[in-house]
């Protein structure tokens, strides 16, 4: 037993049961958006969180246990993403991440955006052109310190 095969496992009771990731979330008391990652073996359930998601999805006492192990972070299997939609956002840093590194460094100095202090909102916007996908991302800013 691994925390992987927990992951398929609950891909799989998604799938066959019709359930979504907003409903899951509901359920556990995150956001949609923290609750798929942690689903998908990126973040750590609480054993509060593990139960609720044991029972959504048929989880062993054991494979509970697994969904509170710190993961090691990163899911893509390969450098440069093959998945269009992975891919798409490879390209977008690829393209701007000099631009969001120059505006970030110019409004707030020398630092990085925080990926733990952090935070993901997705939803779709009606378009008439075409729906599109909004997507917020919001990280605390931390400053390099001098020493």
């Amino acid at each position: 037993m691994n925390r992987l095969e927990v992951t398929e496992k609950i891909i799989s009771t998604k799938v066959a049961k019709g359930l979504s990731w907003a409903g899951v979330a509901k359920k556990v008391g995150q956001s949609k958006e923290w609750t798929t990652a942690l689903c998908l073996g990126q973040m750590t359930a609480t054993p509060e969180q593990a139960k609720v998601l044991g029972k959504i999805f048929g989880l062993t006492a054991e494979e509970q246990k697994w969904l509170q192990v710190v993961p090691y972070k990163g899911s893509l299997p390969t450098p440069v993403p093959t998945d269009p939609l992975i891919y798409r956002w490879y390209e977008i840093v690829s393209v701007y991440g000099t631009t969001i590194k120059e505006l970030i460094h110019e409004e707030f100095g020398d630092g990085i955006m925080s990926a733990i202090d952090f935070s993901m909102d997705i939803e779709r916007q009606a378009d008439p052109k075409g729906d599109r996908v909004n997507v917020v991302l919001s990280g605390k800013f931390l400053p390099y310190k001098q020493y």
